[in-house]
This record gives structure tokens, C-alpha cells and sequence, in this order.
């Protein structure tokens, strides 16, 4: 075992693990890994609007209204005009979907529990600063972007 991991092997592998948890957690509520997670936030978040969501979500906003259509499609959210500013919608859950976020909320807690076990404060800090520093690094990066390659002589397009 290399001690050197890299770093993208071992989100991909945190990725899988939790996907596969959840979806094993959510079968019998026949929701995908997106749209639980979607749910509880929406749950937490009450009255978000789609672009909020998308930005909590870390999720682009095409995938956030696929998500959401999704769980409009089951009546469990519905949008609804902003009340300060009715050219805005907001979501919020049907009480349906009210009903199932309330029994959802356990097993989120358990993933998160789950993921965050054996880990103090500090290193729970350190992993969360450290994996926003990565998402960072790629999103000011130009790897795997249109723009072309950042490595000198190595074009992309």
C-alpha cells in the first residue's frame, strides 16, 4: 500500500462509499443518492431558491433542477413565488415530502456520523479546510477545462 495516496483516489473512494450507503439506506424510499441529500437540504433550507440550492449542493444548476423536477414529479417539493419578490420561486416540501425528510433526517445524521467517526475536531477542521483548498485549486485550475491544459506542450482541444 502506497503511502503517498493520491489525493482524487481517495475522495473517489469516500465518494463510492457514501454513495453506496446511502443508496442502500434509501432503497425503500426509491430515491437516488442526489435526491436524498436534496431533500434534506431543502428540509433545512426551507424556501431556497433553486440557485441556492444548486450553491449549498455544490451542484450546478441544470443537475438541481433535474433533481428537483425529479422530486416535484413524486410530490414531495413544489416551488412556490418568493413573497418579497414574485419573480422568484422558492421550494419547499409538500407535506408528504415533509413527512419522509422527517424520516430521512436520521439516516443523514448516520452518514455524516458515519463519515466523521474517530476524527477530533481538529482533524474533522483540517480534512474539511483541505478539501475546500482542493476544490478550489480545480476550480481556478484549467485541468480538464475547455481553456486547454496547463502543462507546458500538452494541448487539450
Amino acid at each position: 500500500m502506497p503511502t503517498q495516496e493520491p489525493i482524487g483516489l481517495l475522495v473517489a473512494v469516500v465518494r463510492r462509499r457514501i454513495k453506496q450507503a446511502v443508496s442502500t439506506m434509501v432503497r425503500e424510499h426509491d430515491l437516488s443518492p442526489q435526491q436524498f441529500w436534496t431533500l434534506v437540504a431543502i428540509a433545512k433550507h426551507e424556501g431556497v431558491s433553486l440557485r441556492e440550492l444548486a450553491e449549498l449542493q455544490r451542484m450546478d444548476q441544470p443537475t438541481a433542477c433535474r433533481v428537483v423536477a425529479a422530486l416535484a414529479r413524486r410530490r414531495l417539493v413544489h416551488s412556490g413565488a418568493d413573497p418579497a419578490d414574485r419573480r422568484r420561486s422558492r421550494l419547499v416540501l409538500t407535506p408528504s415530502g415533509r413527512s419522509l425528510a422527517e424520516r430521512l433526517a436520521p439516516i443523514a445524521a448516520a452518514v455524516r456520523s458515519a463519515v466523521e467517526a474517530g476524527l477530533t475536531p481538529s482533524e474533522r477542521t483540517a480534512v474539511v479546510a483541505g478539501l475546500r483548498k482542493v476544490i478550489a485549486n480545480l476550480e481556478n485550475s484549467q485541468v480538464g477545462s475547455a481553456k486547454g491544459s496547463p502543462l507546458p506542450g500538452i494541448d487539450n482541444r
